[in-house]
């Protein structure tokens, strides 16, 4: 299931070349992403109790068309989990329009803040969190 959230492109939002400036698209990549982990049921000081965070290991923005200033952007959210340490997001902006303006992918953990270290399996993590699983990605609870 892909989760998606209208964000609207603030005036700090574009730089003087009339453009959506890089940072801000990764700004909106975050919110959008945090966005999900709520509406999935996740309350972020639940994984503060836990002494565990999300993290961003990499980081790709691509850009493919101009996206029109002080209007706004739809930003989706993909989750695709593997066995080992890491997940991947990979996330679309779409003008008002339609029109594919940029991409985001990214390579993310489950940091236990108490040893350092990434956990293993972070999807395991994330669905015994979540009250809706599927909006990460991620088959209902078992058991």
């Amino acid at each position: 299931m892909t989760f998606h959230v209208t964000i609207p492109v603030r005036c700090d939002d574009i730089d003087s070349n009339g453009h959506v400036r890089g940072p801000a698209y990764l700004a909106y990549a975050d919110h959008a992403r945090w966005a999900c982990v709520q509406a999935a049921g996740i309350d972020p000081a639940e994984l503060t109790t836990r002494r565990i965070g999300p993290v961003n290991l990499e980081t790709t923005l691509r850009f493919h068309r101009e996206l029109p200033p002080y209007g706004e952007v739809d930003v989706s959210c993909d989750f695709h989990w593997s066995t080992g340490k890491t997940s991947r997001v990979t996330q679309e902006f779409h003008a008002p329009d339609g029109t594919l303006v940029a991409e985001v992918a990214s390579v993310s953990g489950l940091l236990d803040l108490d040893r350092r270290r990434l956990l293993p399996d972070p999807g395991a993590y994330w669905r015994e969190l979540a009250a809706r699983p599927e909006l990460l990605g991620l088959g209902p609870k078992t058991g």
